[in-house]
Order: structure tokens, then C-alpha cells, then sequence
């Protein structure tokens, strides 16, 4: 077993990034609009078919409005990432069980690993692209919570593990290129990859030091 030195020191509270400030209300009806558009687009036909002049037709609004809204498309795609991130955030800490609190902390885990394989499905391509284009940001921003998330439960389902590592490894099973290599390469069913996630995390819970 670990002495009690050895073990990372865990952070009191996790913050929730990249917030949006505060707009005047028309302002704010027009980015819901065009997110949703953009949401809705990428869910029916693909990222591939998300372009601007699609955009503001699809949110009934002017494409002028939209390039001033989010620059480009590049910041399109951050801000819907940004909303589901921070919807996910929410409900890790403090929407229902399993996901958010009340259940065992492997539970939980899994809950939140399945959570991440289901925004992948939708978003793993541009996550991929992200991460292909600017490695060192996957480490940063959500990466930082979702790591500081799972070291907490993990040190709370086996105390003896180095939470701090298998976080990362748990991490690096749902990579945005890893997944889309899965889906696309591999042909892997979502189900597939979940039940491999959740075998990979009851070895892990289960070895001590």
C-alpha cells in the first residue's frame, strides 16, 4: 500500500471552464440560435456540411451576424464545444447519480467515461482535429477537470492506486483520434468501446500497490 505522503495532494473543488461572460439578452438569443442551428446541422448531416452560410440560413439570421458573433468558423465549433463541455461539467458535479454525486465512485467512472463516448460520437472529429492541429491544448482547460475528476474518485475507490496515473490512461482510452480511429478504422460499435472502457477500468480499480 501507498504511504499517506506518497499520495497526490487533491484539489478542493473543480473549477468549470471557459464560461461565458455576460451579453445583452438579443445578443444572447442569437448565439442560442445559431448554436442550435450548428448543433442540429452537425447531428443531421455531419460537421463536414457545417459552413457558415449554412449556418445563418439554418438560425435565421444574417451571415454578417454570425462572423461577428464568432469570428469564423474555428470559433463556431469552440463555442459549441464549450457549451457541451460545460454541460458536461454540470452534470458530474451536481446533476443526478451515477454521473453526478450519490453513487460509488467507480460508478461514477463509468458513468463519466460513457458520458465522454457519447459527446464523442457527435464531436470526435473536431476534437480530433484539435488535438491534431494543437496537441499541448488537450492538456489544458476541460482535460485539467476531467483529470482532477477522475484522480477524486479514484482515490476514493481504491486508495492505494496512483490515481494521478491511471487518470491520464483512463484519459488517453477516450482521446478524440483514438475514438475516431475505433469508430472509423477499427468499425467499433459505441457499445463495443463502452464495455472495453468498462473492462479496462474494473482491472484498473482492482490492482493495488
Amino acid at each position: 500500500m501507498a504511504r499517506d505522503q506518497d499520495r497526490p495532494a487533491l484539489p478542493p473543488a473543480l473549477p468549470v471552464v471557459d464560461q461565458p461572460p455576460a451579453e445583452r439578452a438579443d445578443a444572447a438569443r442569437n448565439r442560442h440560435k445559431i448554436l442550435a442551428a450548428a448543433e442540429e446541422i452537425v447531428a443531421t448531416d455531419g460537421v463536414e456540411h457545417l459552413t457558415m452560410n449554412d449556418l445563418a440560413a439554418a438560425a435565421g439570421v444574417g451571415v454578417g451576424t454570425v462572423y461577428r458573433r464568432f469570428g469564423d468558423l474555428a470559433g463556431v465549433i469552440d463555442a459549441m464545444m464549450n457549451e457541451r463541455e460545460n454541460q458536461l461539467q454540470q452534470a458530474f458535479m451536481a446533476g443526478p447519480p451515477p454521473l453526478g454525486p450519490g453513487a460509488p465512485p467507480a460508478d461514477r467512472v463509468r458513468a463519466f467515461l460513457h458520458s465522454y463516448v457519447d459527446l464523442l460520437d457527435t464531436y470526435g472529429d473536431l476534437l480530433a482535429a484539435a488535438e491534431t492541429t494543437t496537441p499541448s491544448l488537450r492538456y489544458r482547460g476541460a482535460y485539467a477537470v476531467h483529470h482532477i475528476h477522475l484522480v477524486t474518485l479514484i482515490s476514493e475507490a481504491n486508495p492505494g492506486l496512483d490515481a494521478q496515473y491511471l487518470a491520464d490512461t483512463l484519459l488517453a482510452a477516450v482521446a478524440a483520434s483514438h475514438f475516431v480511429h475505433q469508430r472509423r478504422h477499427r468499425k467499433m460499435s459505441v457499445r463495443r468501446i463502452k464495455t472495453g472502457l468498462d473492462t479496462l477500468l474494473d482491472c484498473l480499480l482492482q490492482a493495488s500497490r
